[in-house]
């Protein structure tokens, strides 16, 4: 790799790392270690073949997916670890709300498959269309879609608090099962 390349690489790794290394930890079911592994294999094969891509970040999260992919076909899986419970006590309570809800996705997405979590990650998160995520995960759009669907549902199922979260209900805390308002009858 030339000077000019060289450059050229450390400014893309500079400027686009923290967003490609978001998408890593989405796929990677919140283990952030393995992320930055899965990022730092991708950043090397692209670095070898700097000169000859295109469109550098396109490539980039290619390889994240494609590696994601390789991993979850392995004979024996690795295990994943779990994600640790919000901290308590903040005093900006949107801020808060969004670190937890962060937090309570990240750990939904940990407990669900591989495949799954590339789907809604891919879909979701990175906003791809179906034809695009199918195309980059070798199968149909229908399996994409039946993926997804099934996915979606897994997560409600194990992770009831996203929706409370997402209204901005605190879940540690939930509303009073009684939703009545009392009313001050006149004679």
């Amino acid at each position: 790799m030339d000077a000019e390349a060289q450059d050229s690489f450390r400014e893309f790794v500079e400027h686009r790392s923290s967003a490609l290394l978001k998408t890593a930890v989405l796929l990677s079911g919140g283990d952030r270690h393995t992320a930055e592994d899965l990022l730092q294999n991708a950043l090397i094969k692209a670095a070898g073949r700097w000169h000859r891509i295109d469109e550098p970040e396109a490539y980039v999260r290619q390889i994240l997916y494609r590696q994601q992919i390789s991993r979850w076909r392995l004979k024996w899986p690795r295990r994943e670890l779990s994600v640790a419970e919000p901290p308590e006590g903040r005093a900006d309570a949107d801020a808060s709300s969004a670190a937890e809800l962060r937090l309570v996705m990240r750990g939904a997405l940990a407990r669900l498959t591989a495949r799954q979590r590339t789907v809604l990650v891919l879909r979701y998160f990175e906003d791809l269309p179906e034809a695009e995520v199918a195309r980059i995960l070798g199968c149909s759009v229908g399996t994409v879609r039946s993926t997804a669907h099934r996915s979606l549902a897994r997560l409600r199922t194990l992770a009831p608090e996203l929706a409370a979260l997402s209204r901005g209900e605190d879940v540690r805390h939930p509303p009073p099962a009684h939703d009545y308002t009392p009313v001050e009858v006149r004679p």
